[in-house]
């Protein structure tokens, strides 16, 4: 249950991540474009280009053969100054490969089949396995040497993140621990976030460090800190149970760039000191979000954000219902207390008493949304028939087991 929970949390955050830009992107790793093929709707139809560089993505290799075997038959061309090698004319329909060899390394990419609209991009990356073997063995010499003092930073690309439900409130941390040193750097002790009071579920989500963990409120993340980035994404819900509510949460080291997204429900608006531009940014999938943006904030500074006008349903009928559920319950029991010692009477007290009890369980879920209509609807009829069948009995055998008054019709 827990895994599917945070499955699903995982693909919420990530339709809300999709939907905000990020102020600086990190270059993607080589490993996972290597050899694949892109659409590109922007090329001639039957156009393919094939990039080669070496190890990282700019690095361009010029004037380097490559090959493109499809349908039989294999052409041949040379990159130009930015890596780029170009292949038109290619039949649509028909599979194919790009190849290349630099420095003695056999590359091939992924089949790829010529759409019938628009081309390719093919991108072949040399010393892919060199350039893994040298950055594990620094990972080694940094993880074996002793950490310096200093301090870390939330990076640009931090991120806080709201999405509001059923009058609760969804927040995402999306934070990227920065060290800009070269080495490990040890903070004095471990870098903690206490969430904001009313939290609750706080969990750790995919792609988390494992140096992180949770307890409660708090999120402790253990140094020292790597060089680079340590990622640490949260997730935790807000009860709202009025039209406004106010997010204040202090952070235990600086911000660089302020980013707060907030998923608008008809005319929510969000609004904070600390943002210097605030704007709508609709997702692919035609959501809004509000996306408020500001300058760095101080270790310490708290994050102050209020969320107006959010959709609003009053609790006072469901607390009326629980009352008037507890007065049923207590009048039961008092009848019960005062039932007589006639068996066949105080059975059929005792399960009228347990169908009441379920008929008003019944109604608690409904009123939280948490039984659907149609199984709300037949399980409530079953209940008042069997209830019925019950007082009938009770009427039926003349039986007074609740204190001898003139039935228990009522």
């Amino acid at each position: 249950m827990i895994v599917a929970v945070r499955a699903l949390v995982c693909a919420v955050l990530g339709m809300l991540l999709a939907a905000l830009p990020a102020y600086a992107q990190d270059m993607p790793d080589p490993s996972l474009i290597h050899g694949k093929a892109l659409p590109a709707p922007e090329l001639t139809r039957g156009t393919v280009t094939v990039r080669v560089v070496r190890e990282t993505i700019g690095n361009d290799i010029p004037n380097q053969s490559v090959t493109v075997s499809i349908g039989g038959a294999t052409r041949s061309a040379v990159t130009d100054d930015r890596g780029r090698a170009e292949f038109t004319g290619l039949p649509a329909g028909q599979e194919g490969r790009a190849a290349a060899t630099v420095d003695g390394e056999a590359m091939v990419s992924d089949p790829f089949t010529v759409p019938a609209a628009g081309g390719l991009r093919v991108i072949l990356v040399a010393g892919i396995a060199k350039a893994a073997e040298r950055k594990a063995a620094d990972a080694a010499r940094a993880a074996a040497a002793p950490a310096v003092k200093g301090t870390v930073v939330f990076g640009p690309n931090s991120r806080v993140l709201m999405q509001f439900t059923d009058d609760v409130l969804q927040i995402y941390y999306v934070l990227e621990v920065l060290n800009s040193a070269r080495a490990r750097v040890d903070i004095g002790g471990p870098l903690v976030i206490d969430l904001p009071s009313g939290t609750s579920g706080a969990t750790l989500l995919e792609g988390t460090s494992p140096t992180a963990s949770v307890a409660g409120n708090r999120v402790t993340v253990t140094g020292p800190f790597a060089a680079g980035i340590t990622r640490v994404n949260i997730a935790y819900r807000l009860v709202q149970d009025s039209p406004s509510l106010t997010l204040v949460q202090s952070w235990p080291a600086a911000f660089q760039q302020l980013t707060v997204g907030v998923q608008k429900i008809g005319s929510l608006t969000a609004t904070s000191p600390q943002f210097a531009d605030v704007r709508d940014v609709t997702t692919q999938d035609g959501k809004v979000f509000a996306l408020g943006s500001g300058s760095s904030l101080a270790p310490g500074t708290p994050l102050s954000v209020t969320l107006t006008n959010l959709p609003f349903h009053s609790r006072t009928p469901r607390y009326m219902a629980l009352a008037l559920a507890a007065g049923v319950i207590l009048f039961g029991v008092w009848l019960a207390a005062r039932s007589g010692p006639e068996p066949d009477a105080r059975s059929l007290a005792d399960r009228r008493e347990q169908l009441l009890q379920e008929l008003t369980q019944l109604e608690i879920r409904r009123r939280d949304g948490a039984v659907s209509a149609e199984r709300y609807a037949t399980r409530r009829r079953r209940l008042v028939a069997d209830l019925e069948q019950v007082f009938g009995e009770l009427d039926a055998s003349g039986a007074r087991p609740q204190g001898g008054g003139e039935g228990v019709a009522a």
